[in-house]
């Protein structure tokens, strides 16, 4: 079970570790938002499973008696060695693969490039979400399911929909990706320290047939949200050359008016604009 606060608080001590606020460090210390994330994921049995900042252990502890392996990231060398001591036996058998690296720039940790199928089970800092996120769809191998620990914000901002000032590039991405399928509010007060805004407990089921923006088409698309307050039209004409016919085609044959913002064009349409990229 998780440490209470105040037994969080005196391992940190032991640790000579303060939570880091640059690195999202707020360390769940409620027992049954942990139960809440095993029974959201439903982890088949002999499935591989990320976890993204395991922290002090607490989740990585209860997946360990689910998941055939699992694979943890974690940047933070202190909390590592705290890691490996606590869960040398499981390392030694091979049931967990610690990675100490940035998940941003490592987001699928020790996972294998050929694994057919895994799933990501994590409290998630809170100072990667996005960016993580944005890596992890970039990597084109995405997971068949995410129970996820995020800010608040972060999910209105991810799940946003069109016609409204959250919507945004990962938006798109994710919409084409996954649907959003279980959320549970999570009160500051399970986490210590406590943080200044409340948590909610998510699940992402990938769609049958998901669609993975390219690079190509994702830094357009990226680079045009950026510009959110400026009229399609205007950004078309902005654009580089090889853009610009594309943009003006792709408006006019999804009867889209060239005074557009960014935010008012659905998902789907998004999606037809990478396609044309690729003709």
């Amino acid at each position: 079970m998780p440490l209470s606060p105040s037994a969080t608080r005196e391992l940190l001590l032991q640790l000579n570790h303060r939570p880091k606020k640059k690195l999202g460090q707020n360390f769940l210390t409620d027992g049954n938002i942990v139960e809440k994330s095993i029974a959201m994921a439903d982890l088949p049995k002999g499935m591989a499973t990320l976890e993204v900042g395991p922290g002090l252990g607490t989740l990585t502890q209860e997946l360990l008696k689910y998941a055939q392996t699992v694979h943890a990231v974690e940047f933070d060398g202190n909390l590592c060695q705290n890691l490996r001591e606590r869960f040398a036996s499981f390392i030694s058998q091979g049931k967990l693969i610690l990675t100490e690296k940035d998940a941003v720039k490592n987001p699928l940790g020790s996972i294998p490039l050929d694994c057919p199928d895994y799933m990501v089970v994590a409290n998630l800092p809170y100072a990667i979400s996005s960016a993580w996120m944005e890596a992890l769809l970039a990597t084109r191998q995405i997971p068949r399911r995410m129970v996820l620990m995020l800010q608040k914000e972060a999910v209105e901002r991810m799940w946003a929909k069109p016609n409204g000032k959250s919507f945004n590039a990962l938006s798109v991405f994710l919409h084409a990706s996954y649907t959003l399928e279980i959320s549970h509010s999570v009160s500051r007060q399970c986490f210590h320290p406590v943080p200044k805004v409340d948590s909610v407990l998510i699940r992402m089921d990938r769609l049958k047939s998901p669609y993975l923006f390219s690079d190509e088409s994702r830094h357009l698309i990226r680079r045009i949200f950026t510009q959110r307050r400026k009229q399609m039209g205007s950004l078309a004409r902005r654009e580089k050359p090889q853009y610009q016919s594309k943009l003006m085609d792709w408006l006019n044959q999804n009867q889209l008016p060239a005074n557009l913002r960014a935010e008012q064009i659905p998902p789907q349409a998004w999606r037809k604009l990478a396609q044309s990229l690729n003709t």
